[in-house]
């Protein structure tokens, strides 16, 4: 998998609407002003906006080709350093089409997004490229008051100063779905607010495993079956699996489902781990648990496979960036998670 560069001073990046257009739109535009002023004045880059990306809601629905347009110029573009999707939607699948996987190959770049941007993250993969899960526009850059410590953290060690291993730490705050800020400029002098985390929480397995990390919000996963995205269950091999779960609350029979699925295909027989977000619902949190209890280690029979629970990523707050594609070890006897490789490569 080939390791974009590093971010520093001075260079240009470009923000895209791979998904729901929701940045363009009257309401929301301020979030991209606030994105834009804090990449420039905090990190000193140079921010574009692709050419279709403030179109809106309606247009970039009607237009999937457009928001394919965009993510090609922009790898294309050898001045754009990195590319930062807007937000999440429900239909990036429809841009699979329009994607010359080969531009994509030969332009290694920083790519992130979390959510329906899983998609833009499998074409990474196929494109055989190190993308970053995690930082969308609206959520991240455009956070209200200020980006919160541990997702500022994460951004420098990630995306702008890389070490040999990276130590990923639960965060020790958190806040819920329902504790969010409402976004619209009469709120964005109000901060999300925190609370007490749990930390990080082994639900089965022993021991120390390795692996590239693959994966993302497991609502997607549902559009990138059977498409050329999806790896075969030998492209799993080895692999530690991230899983997700969005902000639409998903009851437990559909995950339930949707792990089956994955054992259905062999994917559970063949990986070395398991890590598992944060639940965006409180209520969520024990219920989720027995399920992955249930199939991985009763259905599958795969007790043994290490699953670290309540990691920051995705739709959990506050979150972290995650390289896909790259190894990570989880140690069960320290509830630990570690980043054994430089996340971007040096200049």
């Amino acid at each position: 998998m080939q390791k974009p560069k590093h971010l520093q001073a001075g260079d240009k990046v470009a923000i895209v609407s791979l998904s729901r257009g929701m940045l363009g739109e009257e309401l929301f535009i301020h979030k991209y002003h606030l994105a834009k002023q804090r990449l420039e004045e905090q990190y000193g880059l140079t921010v574009v906006a692709m050419p279709n990306a403030l179109k809106g809601i309606d247009y970039l629905y009607r237009h999937p080709e457009a928001r394919a347009q965009d993510l090609m110029d922009a790898f294309r573009d050898p001045q754009i350093k990195a590319v930062f999707n807007a937000i999440g939607g429900d239909d990036t699948i429809r841009l699979l089409p329009y994607i010359d996987f080969e531009v994509l190959r030969s332009n290694p770049k920083i790519f992130t997004g979390f959510s329906d941007t899983t998609t833009n993250h499998f074409m990474m993969r196929k494109a055989g490229l190190v993308s970053y899960y995690g930082l969308s526009v609206m959520n991240n850059w455009a956070e209200y008051v200020q980006i919160n410590p541990y997702t500022k953290q994460s951004v420098d060690q990630i995306l702008f100063h890389p070490v040999e291993t990276l130590e990923i730490p639960c965060s020790d705050f958190c806040s819920y779905d329902s504790d969010k800020i409402w976004w619209g400029e009469e709120h964005m002098q109000e901060q999300t607010p925190r609370f007490p985390n749990t930390g990080y929480e082994i639900l089965q397995g022993s021991g120390t495993v390795t692996g590239q990390l693959l994966g993302g919000c497991i609502d997607v996963f549902i559009d990138l079956l059977g498409t050329s995205l999806w790896p075969a269950a030998e492209e799993w091999k080895g692999k530690i699996l991230l899983i997700e779960t969005s902000e639409s609350d998903m009851p437990e029979d559909v995950l339930l489902g949707l792990l089956r699925n994955l054992n259905a295909q062999g994917i559970l027989k063949v990986l070395s781990g398991i890590i598992v977000g944060k639940p965006a619902f409180r209520e969520k949190e024990e219920a989720y648990k027995e399920i992955y209890r249930q199939v991985v280690g009763f259905e599958a029979g795969r007790e043994d496979l290490p699953i670290l629970y309540n990691v920051n990523v995705g739709h959990a707050y506050p979150i972290g960036v995650f390289p896909l594609g790259l190894t990570y070890e989880i140690s069960c006897e320290r509830k630990s998670l570690r980043l054994m490789e430089p996340a971007t490569a040096s200049r």
